[in-house]
């Protein structure tokens, strides 16, 4: 099933996985055969959104005729007022639609292939350790989550962000392979960069990335504290350059910034779009805060632990949500007695690590928040559950990877009988088929994946995994073939809005 074994993930003096050019003959061939399904999918239909958000939008149309407009992030080529959003998200978006005038595709084209930049990225940091094999499950897990299906096709901030937190994680990871300090540089210019595509929430993942680094990169600790400094100082030029120039630059040379309440970029990155997120106290907010604590309600939402599971949120992103939690304690487990510097136990601490880090925080804020935040978790899940099933599968021979594997299934299938409950008209019989499917295969895997022929364990592996992506696949075909309009979207049968937002929704 794939080449990783026993002794590479246990052993950190293991070389990561090998490029697809030096591997299988058809890992390549069927990575290129993926990405182009995946680029299909995602631009068919991709004009039936019009002009998506049209906040966004209009600040496109702006940067496509002013250079000044294109820099600022203006909703207007007068330029006198920018969106509530840091430009960088704007920036290939205008300059498609300079090439190719303004309509509906050139609007969105840039987020797709920002779709297929994220899945070649996650294939890219999987694959290195884990297989081709896992390389592939993440991309399919990836490309199938239906919030994802929504947001790189629409034209708000988040999926640029996806993509440079996907980035992020793999120049850590490489890294973390020999601790050599370009990789962390570049990993600190990715933050930057996403800084400059929504502010504060490019931050949520360095608390467990730096920690993993500080602990486990193969180099001395004074080196790598140093190393740490370089790539923060790298994070603050690559975001403050252009915060600089309009903090510094006179305010009637500039347009007023959007959504900040003196015209100034600082107080709108730590107010409205900062810890005003976080409190519910947005300054200028149009609508109420969830709620302190886990009980807590309002304008946004209940916050609290299950805010990722309920009928808003669940439909989005947490198909394998729980499969992701399951194999991220089932890989940490199977790594406890590695060395300290053990890649394959680097990897799970990474991807868990912003996932639960980005869940909590999600999961907790008190002010705006809107279920497509969540596309930002899609590549952590799909990582985990790559790898995580791989490495199972490598460890079937004793019982408790197999119980854990069908165990995983069990409560994937059961999870997506009660998602696909709450949208009945659509497709009713896909649950119980969902189930069914489920049932069988996990019982399949108990038994097979240590009896079984080659030709059988692959029909119960098959059969498991189209049962466990059945549901998001069919919220994700329903998402492709629907349009997208307004600041608040959602992706699925029930697709629409819900909350209000601030201008842009985001």
């Amino acid at each position: 099933m794939t080449t990783t074994t026993t002794t590479t993930i246990t052993n950190a003096d293991a070389p990561p996985e090998p490029e697809p050019g030096t591997g299988p003959r058809w890992a390549r061939p069927a990575l290129y055969g993926l990405l182009l399904a995946v680029g299909l999918a995602y631009f068919y239909n991709l004009s039936a959104s019009g002009y998506a958000n049209s906040f966004y939008s209009a600040a496109v149309q702006a940067g496509s005729q002013s250079w000044k407009a294109l820099f600022f992030g203006s909703l207007d080529s007068a330029n006198a007022i920018t969106v509530d959003k840091p430009p960088a998200a704007l920036w290939p978006m205008a300059l498609s639609v300079r090439l190719f005038g303004l309509n509906s595709w050139a609007i969105l084209a840039p987020q797709v292939l920002m779709a297929l930049a994220t899945a070649a990225v996650l294939n890219s940091a999987v694959r290195r350790r884990f297989g081709p094999v896992a390389g592939l499950i993440a991309v399919g897990v990836f490309a199938l989550t239906p919030v994802a299906a929504l947001m790189f096709r629409f034209n708000n901030p988040d999926a640029l962000l996806a993509l440079l937190m996907t980035v992020t994680v793999w120049c850590l990871l490489r890294a973390l392979e020999q601790g050599r300090t370009k990789w962390l540089l570049w990993a600190g210019a990715a933050v930057g960069l996403a800084f400059l595509t929504k502010t504060l929430q490019a931050f949520l993942i360095l608390p467990p990335l730096a920690v993993l680094y500080a602990v486990c990169a193969p180099v001395p600790v004074r080196k790598r504290l140093g190393q740490l400094a370089l790539s923060t100082l790298t994070m603050v030029v690559a975001g403050g350059w252009w915060v600089a120039i309009v903090e510094l630059m006179p305010a009637s040379s500039r347009p007023y910034v959007g959504g900040s309440q003196n015209n100034s970029f600082l107080e709108l990155t730590f107010g409205y779009n900062g810890l005003g997120r976080i409190n519910g106290e947005e300054t200028g907010s149009v609508g109420g805060g969830g709620g302190r604590g886990g009980g807590g309600g309002g304008g946004w939402g209940e916050t609290g632990i299950g805010r990722m599971f309920n009928s808003e949120v669940g439909g989005q992103i947490a198909w394998l949500l729980p499969a992701a939690l399951i194999l991220l304690a089932a890989g940490l487990w199977l790594t406890r007695k590695a060395a300290r510097t053990d890649s394959a136990r680097a990897a799970f601490v990474a991807w868990g690590g912003a996932l639960l880090m980005t869940v909590a925080v999600f999961s907790f804020m008190a002010g705006i928040f809107h279920a497509y935040y969540t596309v930002a978790l899609a590549p952590y899940i799909a990582a985990l559950v790559a790898m995580g099933a791989v490495v199972l599968w490598e460890e079937r021979s004793a019982w408790w990877p197999r119980a854990v594997l069908a165990g995983t299934v069990v409560v994937t299938v059961l999870w997506a009988y009660v998602l696909l409950g709450r949208t009945p008209d659509h497709l009713p019989w896909l649950r119980w088929a969902v189930l069914a499917a489920g049932l069988v295969g996990a019982l399949g895997l108990l038994v097979v994946g240590r009896f079984g022929g080659r030709g059988l364990a692959l029909a119960v592996v098959g059969l498991s995994c189209a049962a466990s992506l059945a549901g998001p696949a069919a919220y994700a075909v329903s998402t492709v073939n629907s349009g997208h309009q307004g600041s608040i979207v959602t992706a699925g049968p029930s697709a629409g809005g819900f909350g209000m937002g601030g201008p842009g929704g985001g």
